[in-house]
């Protein structure tokens, strides 16, 4: 079984961090949330999420895709955070999966991840980002290599479906998204 490693940081975008674990958990995927601390962690509108563990005692073990919920803040307190940024690096060089959404893909920019790759992202949020041969594109989803981006709390559930098939292929993802009823 596939294991996803999701770290949770206050101001993150609720939407996006509870869809993306609701629907990987729905694959059969085990998912492993982590605060950057022991307390429960205070997403952008409010909400309050309990993480399933701590960042120091989720690196003790290894992960197949590490997903970075967005919201500003909340890709902030991922990007300041040295642990996040050393895990995302080391996942690269295992040619394991980085994926981040909305405010997020800065962190994988800012952890030299990007380097040559095609990135979707919220709108401006990589415009200030040192990119070099970074290609941007507008598309809801995106993924190059071991490298998935998306946009937006509005492709929360697309971002999270392409995870699926990544991870566990697409049967799996169609099986998820018919029992969404989507159509």
């Amino acid at each position: 079984m596939a294991t996803v490693l999701v770290p949770l940081a206050d101001g993150c975008e609720e939407l996006e961090a509870v869809t993306v674990i609701d629907l990987l958990r729905r694959a059969g995927i085990e998912v492993v949330t982590a605060g950057l601390d022991d307390q429960p962690v205070t997403a952008s509108r409010g909400v309050r999420l309990m993480p399933d563990t701590n960042l120091d005692k989720a690196l003790t073990r290894d992960f197949d895709m590490v997903v970075l919920p967005g919201g500003l803040l909340g890709a902030e307190h991922l990007d300041q955070d040295p642990r996040v940024k050393d895990l995302l690096k080391k996942m690269a060089n295992s040619e394991k999966f980085t994926a981040a959404i909305c405010a997020a893909p800065k962190v994988l920019a800012n952890a030299g991840l990007l380097q040559g790759k095609r990135v979707t992202a919220y709108p401006g949020i990589l415009d200030s980002v040192d990119h070099g041969s970074l290609t941007v594109s507008d598309e809801p989803v995106v993924r190059d290599g071991t490298v998935i981006t998306s946009r937006g709390p509005g492709t929360a559930m697309d971002f999270a479906l392409s995870l699926i098939e990544a991870l566990a292929g697409k049967g799996k993802r169609d099986e998820v998204e018919r029992a969404l009823v989507r159509s």
